[in-house]
């Protein structure tokens, strides 16, 4: 078995085979990830994602970002089954926990994205839209005085955010670009939590390709190797296949063993 693993063991000056540490890392790493990526995948959907909001909740601000992606990503059955998964695991909602433990501006948005249950019909109000693209652009570019105010500050914002439907809100997107000079997320570069949210819920292509990109990168961080894994795991509604041919090379380049075979697995089944 030495022989057939050799990259994983050294010779040294007395000539004792040994671990390559290095190697190994890496070996216990890749092994880690493939081991959250099947456990993730075997769970029930709800279980899932309550599983998952409870953790990004403990964790903090930092992981909040994954509160939105479930809340956002998800149908609105989805979501809701979600949360009753939350009561059974957890014995309490996911709207009192995140009441109780999230501050300031942050709260009154996740409680309201993760009480949603969206339309999720064709229908969309052309004016109504329009009206609302001019009405986030003024919060987004509201200056009181000295003191720019937060979009997120700003009720009529969550409000659009939180109860349209996400073919509704998408056309709210066009028309925003189409009366700004930038998209609403590009104006939304310093308030990241409301800008993955809206990614999330206008264009959610932008949102897993990002995801995706940063997890690929030589110097890639825990955290994003896990929010691919999370990904992977969870979006089985999502066409992947525009992510598939960008980052198909990168995925035989960078990542080994098992995971790969998952990833690579996951973005073939988007292909066919």
């Amino acid at each position: 078995m030495r022989k057939g693993c050799s990259k994983f063991f050294l010779e040294d000056e007395r000539q004792f085979e040994r671990w390559n540490d290095s190697a190994i890392k890496s070996l216990k790493a890749e092994f880690k990830l493939f081991k959250d990526v099947v456990v993730l995948s075997l769970m029930h959907p709800w279980e899932r994602d309550a599983r998952l909001l409870k953790k990004a909740l403990k964790k903090g601000p930092p992981h909040y970002n994954v509160i939105v992606e479930i809340a956002c990503t998800r149908s609105s059955d989805q979501l809701l089954g979600a949360r009753k998964a939350y009561h059974s695991l957890f014995d309490r909602s996911i709207e009192e926990d995140l009441a109780s433990h999230v501050k300031g501006s942050e709260r009154k948005l996740l409680v309201a994205l993760v009480s949603a249950y969206r339309y999720e019909g064709p229908k969309v109000k052309e004016d109504a839209a329009k009206s609302e693209a001019k009405a986030l652009l003024n919060a987004i570019k509201n200056n009181n005085g000295d003191h720019k105010k937060a979009a997120m500050e700003e009720d009529e914002v969550i409000w659009i955010l939180t109860t349209r439907s996400k073919p509704h809100l998408k056309v709210v997107y066009e028309q925003y670009k189409k009366i700004s000079a930038k998209t609403i997320t590009e104006d939304l570069e310093v308030e990241l939590l409301l800008k993955e949210t809206v990614e999330c819920l206008c264009t959610p292509q932008t949102y897993f390709t990002r995801v995706f990109d940063t997890a690929l990168r030589e110097d890639a961080k825990e955290d994003a190797k896990k929010a691919l894994t999370r990904l992977v795991a969870t979006q089985e509604d999502v066409d992947l296949k525009g992510i598939a041919t960008k980052f198909e090379d990168k995925i035989k380049e960078r990542v080994k063993g098992a995971y790969k075979d998952v990833l690579l697995g996951v973005l073939a089944d988007d292909r066919k």
